[in-house]
This record gives C-alpha cells, sequence and structure tokens, in this order.
C-alpha cells in the first residue's frame, strides 16, 4: 500500500480504499488475513482507531469478516462484489463525464479503442504535414 495520504477525503476512507484496489488486483484474495490493525497503524503512522474505522467499513459491506481472536479476513465472493459495486459507480458517476468531454472533443468511441501506436502515427504524420 502507499504510504502517502492526501487531503481530499478522510485517511480511514483512502485505507478502506486501497484495500478494495488490492481485492480487485488480486492482491489480496478470498480467505486472505488482513495486517491487524496495529501493524497498519504502526506501519503507516496512523491512529489504530483510523485503521479500525477503515476496516469497520469493510466490514459493514460484506466485504471482510472478523473471526475473534483471529483477526479479519476477506470475504468469499468479494472481488464479485466489488467488481458488480464499481461498475455502477463508474457508470453513475464517471461515465457521465467521459460521455461529455467525448462529445465535447468530438472523440468517438473507435478513437479510444485504437492502438496507442496509431495515434502516436497519426501525430507523427500531422506533425510531417506542417
Amino acid at each position: 500500500m502507499d504510504r502517502e495520504w492526501n487531503d481530499s477525503q478522510p485517511i480511514y476512507r483512502q485505507l478502506r480504499d486501497r484495500v478494495v484496489a488490492m481485492i480487485l488486483d488480486g492482491v489480496l484474495k478470498e480467505g486472505d488475513p488482513l495486517p491487524s490493525v496495529r501493524t497498519v497503524a504502526a506501519d503507516y503512522r496512523v491512529n489504530p482507531l483510523t485503521v479500525l474505522k477503515g476496516y469497520q467499513q469493510l466490514v459493514d459491506e460484506g466485504l471482510v469478516e472478523t473471526r475473534r481472536g483471529l483477526g479479519m479476513f476477506i470475504n468469499a465472493g468479494a472481488r464479485n462484489l466489488l467488481l458488480e459495486a464499481e461498475r455502477q459507480k463508474f457508470l453513475a458517476e464517471d461515465w457521465p463525464r467521459i460521455r461529455e468531454t467525448m462529445l465535447r472533443l468530438g472523440l468517438k468511441p473507435e478513437d479510444l479503442l485504437e492502438d496507442g501506436a496509431s495515434q502516436r502515427q497519426k501525430s507523427k504524420t500531422k506533425k510531417e504535414e506542417r
């Protein structure tokens, strides 16, 4: 996990988002334990209550379970649950802004799907025409 925090949102939320990213990226898999609250608090120099609050959000979302005396573990199906939620969030929040930008710039979906090399070639050709 990144050790830098930004001021745009609370640290507990950033911690929760980092664990979510690790699950989506396959770094943490179903059944894997989360690092202990104390370990994370010491490693990242944050209050243990901050870590606990971030972890509690994961529990509340059904992504993590607490096993008394053992710690917290990634639930079965957590990745699929996250994928669905993140897709819905993208479609509701991010896509409308992206679509508006595409319309403003006159971009078509095909333009976005082109290989980066063909984009560089087009740019090179335009420079040569000048």
